[in-house]
């Protein structure tokens, strides 16, 4: 799940009201739904990452049904994986990819009522195109937010021209030693030793694996990278570093209000993600909880989770409006990332490999 930070965004944000709007985000409530008369059930337990969601999505979903959403947040994949495997039971969740994929594998999702998903032709094709990578039917998950993982670099600090010649060797220039945040997650840690050195970031070759190894060894003792997660988003924005690893949502809330920085996606490849929204085999409540997956892909939700979160719709419309002129993110390149890079790839689900780069991970940073 990709790192959020609502607490440091200062972005000026219209929320979609229940009976007024603010320009074309805004959404009225013209209809409600009785959950209980329709479902037989008036409660859901949404999971979903912290500050992942907009102000006013889940109240005007509680009063267009009549229902209510018990709301709750987790900190990573992993941690989301645990609690299910505890037994908690939730109606909707929203993980990235490869954790979808692992839970499609274990048979612990229903697939979506199709029937009710009004939007799913309205999405980006590039999105729905890379959820076959984990969902190939398409059968259990509807895509919420997507991106890549870039570069975010000090203009002032560090000339364009080098950074697009070196690509994500730049990580390993001794001219920007100690001047380096690289995010503290072996997962993205090693796709970028990986990407730098022209293999797959799903590889199990072993040589490939230990080349890796020894590519973020050498980057630790020669640049003294300060491995961070959420804190990277405000250190960028007070320009504390010249560069840093970062999500291309984050990115986005740090180009609008640094104007010295820049975003760069190297040519060598990334990892680019999506995280979606499925319905685990033990919902008490599936009927709601598909209303609640079709709400939340329609235009005026898409636009008010976009707005408030500074990640990239799944609607390409939605998109588009906030990237262009008088959009929230004008012009600003991060919120945008590319969906056609050649060398780019999605995470695989993979216990052997996590479990290795796991370990080789906590050796990289203790030397």
């Amino acid at each position: 799940m990709k790192s959020i930070n609502k607490v440091t965004k200062t972005l000026l944000v219209c929320s979609i009201a229940v009976l007024t709007g603010c320009g074309s985000s805004a959404s009225s409530i013209t209809d409600t739904v009785d959950a209980q008369e329709q479902f037989g059930c008036s409660v859901i337990n949404v999971y979903n990452a912290g500050e992942y969601i907009g102000e006013d999505v889940i109240s005007n979903f509680e009063a267009m049904y009549n229902a209510r959403v018990n709301y709750d947040t987790f900190e990573s994949n992993e941690i989301m994986y645990t609690k299910l495997l505890g037994g908690s039971s939730y109606d909707v969740l929203i993980p990235s990819d490869y954790m979808i994929e692992r839970l499609i594998g274990e048979d612990m999702l229903q697939p979506l009522d199709k029937s009710v998903m009004e939007h799913e032709d309205e999405l980006d094709p590039a999105v729905l195109e890379m959820r076959k990578a984990y969902d190939p039917e398409g059968k259990y998950s509807m895509p919420y937010f997507w991106g890549t993982v870039g570069i975010v670099y000090d203009t002032t600090v560090v000339p364009t021209e080098k950074i697009e010649k070196e690509g994500w060797e730049i990580l390993r220039d001794t001219d920007y030693a100690g001047n380096l945040y690289y995010y503290d997650s072996q997962r993205d840690g090693f796709m970028v030793a990986f990407k730098a050195l022209g293999y797959s970031m799903n590889t199990e070759n072993e040589d490939e694996i230990n080349a890796a190894y020894e590519w973020l060894r050498e980057m630790n003792q020669t640049m003294s990278p300060s491995f961070v997660t959420d804190e990277v988003i405000d250190g960028m924005v007070n320009g504390k570093k010249a560069l840093a690893i970062m999500y291309s949502g984050d990115a986005a809330y740090v180009l609008s209000e640094n104007e010295n920085m820049a975003w760069f996606e190297p040519e060598e490849g990334t990892n680019k993600w999506a995280d979606a929204m499925v319905i685990p085999k033990n919902a008490s409540c599936a009927g709601l909880a598909n209303a609640f997956i079709n709400y939340a892909t329609s235009y005026d939700v898409q636009y008010e989770n976009s707005d408030y979160v500074g990640y990239t719709s799944v609607r390409s419309d939605v998109a588009d409006e906030m990237y262009d002129a008088g959009g929230t993110y004008e012009g600003i390149s991060a919120y945008k990332p590319r969906s056609d890079g050649k060398n780019d790839e999605v995470f695989h689900y993979n216990a052997t490999l996590t479990k290795k780069l796991a370990d080789l991970w906590n050796k990289v940073k203790i030397q």
